[in-house]
């Protein structure tokens, strides 16, 4: 007989064996101890947490199935370790290899649209599509200026975009809007810079 524990994680509960329990909690220790003071690990590791309990939640057939070791295993094949940290500026940045037969989950990388709201005039709707299509945001807004000149078809099309596009507010959200894995070291990265831009504008 197993012991099934809850927990809370980014924000999600999951019921969790005791030994995936236990793993989990070494190797989020193990990430926390990676920044031991740096002022931006408690968003860090908030972004973290919750990139695990979306991991999670597309793993889980069903919401009475608890997290299993495998489950963990998975997570932290798709995360990495906070040692490759600083090996990843030129290794695989896919987070490692994971056994792909472990669930159903989503390994990152792949692009999602969102509204850039950190480089944003209006919505940031033509911020967003240029980061999705990793183009110059100028393009997108000439081409919504020539759309509204024409017909004024581009206003529609812009304010549909804003209602229906949700903005990327999330660490998680803004490296999948970029295409970029979503894993220890990219949000680890991404968090720095954030603080790192907001000194910048601080000191201007």
């Amino acid at each position: 007989m197993r012991k099934t524990i809850t927990i809370n994680l980014g924000g999600t509960v999951f019921a969790i064996d005791e030994d995936a329990y236990e793993l989990l909690r070494v190797y989020l220790d193990r990430i926390e101890n990676h920044f031991p003071d740096e002022e931006e690990k408690g968003e860090i590791m908030s972004d973290i947490e919750a990139r695990i309990a979306e991991l999670l939640a597309q793993g889980q057939s069903s919401a009475a199935r608890p997290v299993t070791l495998k489950d963990i295993e998975y997570v932290i094949g798709v995360m990495g370790n906070p040692e490759d940290i600083a090996e990843n500026a030129g290794g695989d940045e896919n987070g490692g290899g994971a056994d792909a037969g472990a669930g159903s989950y989503t390994a990152g990388g792949s692009r999602r649209i969102y509204r850039d709201i950190d480089h944003r005039v209006l919505g940031g709707v033509c911020s967003g599509i240029a980061a999705y299509w990793n183009v110059d945001v100028v393009w997108i807004r000439i081409i919504f200026v020539i759309l509204t000149l024409g017909m004024l078809s581009g206003v529609l099309i812009y304010l549909i975009l804003w209602l229906v596009v949700p903005p990327a507010v999330t660490t998680a959200q803004k490296l999948e809007m970029r295409g970029e894995p979503v894993n220890i070291s990219n949000i680890g990265r991404a968090v720095k810079e954030e603080f790192e831009n907001v000194k910048k504008n601080l000191k201007i």
